[in-house]
């Protein structure tokens, strides 16, 4: 068995429900329940062109798995198992051992390899999950009533080297109420899967190490495990739903240049993927699950309010770092960029300390910065000031902008 929790579901269950967590813990502890990494804010941070966000996210969950339960994971499990090659090199590259995500690239009962990577690979196996997860308590179902005994002949007849049941944790008294039997089933199955010789239960980190990839293979497309179309327009997938995910991306360089710890948290908070779940405005199936868990009552007034929280995220980060209307991108020539973008005055004092004296000097000889300060910061007190450097050089010009930039900040306050 494994779990995989994002850390602002574990930061709940310290604030509010301690119990829950220290329930978890017990289970680890056993020694037959593997945790599994993904983005510490379940987010959508593996969507973003520049990918530092996600690389931190990921830092952030792993301490804090290793702070509630003293693990180190080495299987990766992304948000809603959103994945493709670019994804599974990340992942590579920072130590992992395994992914996984949805058997719609091949058979899922075997074990495969990224291109490019070390990693095992593995495949949910969306049948036989959403036959419990979903299917369980249809009467319309033919297989209805599914027992225990029943679905262990399931996977006993199902060829390959590995079945990998990967639920939602609400299938379980949510998804499925107690009254459908669902918890009776869960109680006899384990009896009934060992009753077969050639089935035992495997952790994901044990399919990795013990079964030897099938084949490479090549995934350049996002698939996810959301509902029919399997891909990212489940969050993605209608214009209200670009343009928020479009804007909140958009505020990560402001929410890093504030230096405000609670701002960075609230910009983080509303990266939430269940945000923009709940802006899905497709109909049939999906849009009834979509529904069911969404506190609003139409997909438009979740993306009313969500759009409104960013817009005031946005006023508020306009007034503590003096947030620009456009970033100003260094550059030492004519589309020479060094990779350095200040979104504010305060994030320009950052890389003031940081820019190559040379990106520097070219900047003030054509009056750039003084142009930024007046054009997009609206500050003509600035810009005259930045004005009055042109004919200083070398580190004496670092210190010169720097401080005429720190007492621009000063006056804003």
């Amino acid at each position: 068995m494994a779990y995989s929790f994002s850390g602002i579901f574990l930061e709940q269950c310290r604030r509010y429900r301690p119990a829950v967590l220290d329930s978890f813990v017990k289970l680890v502890e056993t020694g037959f329940v593997e945790l599994m990494e993904q983005t510490y804010y379940h987010s959508l941070a593996s969507l973003y062109e520049e990918k530092q966000e996600f690389y931190e996210q990921v830092k952030m969950h792993r301490e804090i798995i290793w702070d509630s339960f003293g693990l180190r994971p080495t299987t990766f499990e992304n948000t809603e198992l959103i994945y493709n090659d670019q994804i599974a090199k990340m992942v590579d590259a920072m130590g992992y051992k395994a992914i996984f995500t949805e058997g719609v690239i091949a058979d899922p009962n075997y074990v495969y390899r990224p291109k490019g990577t070390d990693l095992a690979l593995l495949l949910r196996n969306f049948q036989l999950t959403d036959d419990i997860g979903f299917r369980f308590s249809s009467r319309n179902w033919a297989e209805y009533p599914l027992t225990a005994d029943k679905y262990a002949c399931w996977l006993a007849s199902t060829p390959g080297r590995c079945i990998n049941i990967f639920c939602d944790y609400e299938t379980f008294g949510e998804h499925q109420w107690e009254d459908t039997g669902i918890f009776e089933f869960l109680r006899h199955l384990p009896w009934e899967i060992i009753r077969h010789e050639g089935l035992r239960f495997a952790t994901p980190g044990e399919i990795a190490r013990d079964i030897a990839p099938e084949r490479e293979l090549t995934v350049e497309r996002y698939v996810s495990w959301a509902d029919l179309e399997r891909d990212t327009s489940c969050w993605l997938g209608n214009a209200l739903q670009h343009a928020c995910f479009i804007y909140q991306k958009r505020l990560e360089a402001p929410a890093k240049e504030s230096r405000d710890l609670d701002l960075l948290k609230i910009w983080r908070t509303l990266g939430l993927s269940d945000h923009l779940y709940y802006i899905f405005t497709h109909g049939g199936g999906p849009g009834e699950v979509h529904s069911y868990f969404s506190p609003y009552g139409l997909p438009y007034d979740a993306s009313v309010t969500y759009f409104s929280v960013l817009c005031d995220l946005h006023y508020r980060l306009k007034k503590r770092t003096m947030l620009a209307d456009s970033p100003f991108r260094f550059a030492t020539g004519i589309d020479e960029f060094t990779g350095h973008v200040a979104w504010s005055l305060s994030g320009l004092e950052d890389l003031l300390e940081k820019v190559d004296i040379a990106s520097l000097e070219y900047h003030n000889e054509r009056g750039d910065i003084a142009m930024w300060a007046r054009t997009s910061l609206g500050d003509d007190i600035l810009a005259e000031k930045l004005e009055s450097h042109k004919e200083s050089k070398g580190e004496g010009l670092r210190k010169r902008l720097m401080k005429t930039v720190q007492e621009a900040l000063k006056r804003s306050i």
